[in-house]
């Protein structure tokens, strides 16, 4: 089959299409061809070097995919030929790749293939991270960072849907124009604003903080943050080592945690597929959610694919098509 690999770790030009081994699928797996695949953080991170797969999983890049299934274990609730979608321990970037039936979803007709791949990292991750680990609830106030990203799109999304207000941060005024048409009450450019805690809390402060950035925001995170408040750390992007203020923390009573998705297991990215399956796929078909897939590429331009992302020009999700006819 064909797919994305890699010879050594590094930039984007690293990424060629070649030939890779046609995957097996394990009991429970559904082996399917793909048709879309979502780009995410991650994948960039792995592609350097910095995020290695989980024992046993491919090498092959890619952590969502939508396509049709090509073959399904005895019993499965799925046949060959059924459209799919769904969140992979790796493998996306390939013609096929083996998805975990419990983490299945069938793909509505009123989804394209890149629309479907858009929706399981980001809405898995925003929901895990919120509903899960924050326990974010109606009348509080959430600050997410990155808000134009396609986690941050979700989260500021489903605070909304939640009966929390959210406020953004953003790195130009396009996407702070985005972040409030996504329902954010409020939204700053942290080039302009980095101490931005004053910001924050001339708004009432924040119960929940989700954060992709890390050192360079954490000071400011937890002078912004609320009695009881929550960071949730889900990335270093800005950064993995600071200084950090204990009384602050011990005072307000502030819990720090941090979180990945990659690792967890899998009965719980089972009750995350279930969400997105009976509550964020019902809301985007009755407009109370909306998709936010920005650009799609062609596989053949996954090196364009991933400077975009890793140049933050993306409004939401960036997804990879693969030209199967």
């Amino acid at each position: 089959m064909l797919a994305i690999v890699q010879t050594a770790n590094g930039s984007a030009d690293t990424l060629v299409v070649g030939d890779a081994q046609l995957p097996e699928p394990e009991p429970g797996q559904l082996r399917v061809r793909v048709r879309a695949a979502g780009v995410n953080r991650a994948d960039i991170v792995q592609r350097e070097g910095r995020y290695p797969p989980p024992p046993g999983v491919t090498g092959i890049l890619g952590l969502e995919v939508a396509g049709l299934v090509d073959a399904a274990p005895a019993g499965s609730r799925f046949q060959a030929g059924d459209a799919v979608f769904g969140l992979v321990a790796g493998g996306g970037y390939a013609e096929y790749a083996l998805l975990d039936e419990a983490l299945a979803i069938e793909k509505p007709d009123s989804l394209t293939w890149e629309e479907a791949a858009s929706l399981p990292e980001a809405w898995m991750t925003a929901w895990l991270n919120l509903v899960d680990v924050a326990r974010l609830k109606s009348g509080e106030t959430l600050l997410v960072h990155a808000g134009a990203s396609g986690v941050g799109a979700a989260a500021i999304q489903l605070a909304g849907l939640l009966g929390a207000a959210a406020l953004a941060s953003a790195g130009s005024e396009a996407k702070l124009e985005f972040c409030r048409e996504l329902g954010a009450r409020g939204a700053f450019n942290y080039r302009e604003l980095p101490d931005f805690s004053e910001w924050v809390k001339e708004r009432g402060g924040a119960d929940v903080v989700l954060d992709p950035v890390g050192a360079s925001h954490l000071a400011e995170n937890i002078a912004a943050l609320k009695r009881d408040g929550r960071l949730v750390l889900i990335g270093v992007m800005g950064g993995a080592r600071a200084e950090l203020n204990l009384a602050q923390v011990l005072v307000k009573r502030i819990a720090l945690i941090g979180s990945t998705l990659r690792g967890r297991p899998l009965g719980v990215k089972a009750s995350l597929a279930e969400a997105l399956h009976g509550t964020v796929l019902p809301a985007l078909g009755e407009g109370r959610l909306r998709l936010t897939l920005d650009r799609v590429f062609p596989v053949s331009e996954v090196r364009a694919a991933h400077l975009y992302l890793e140049e933050n020009r993306n409004l939401g999700k960036v997804v990879l098509s693969w030209d199967l006819s």
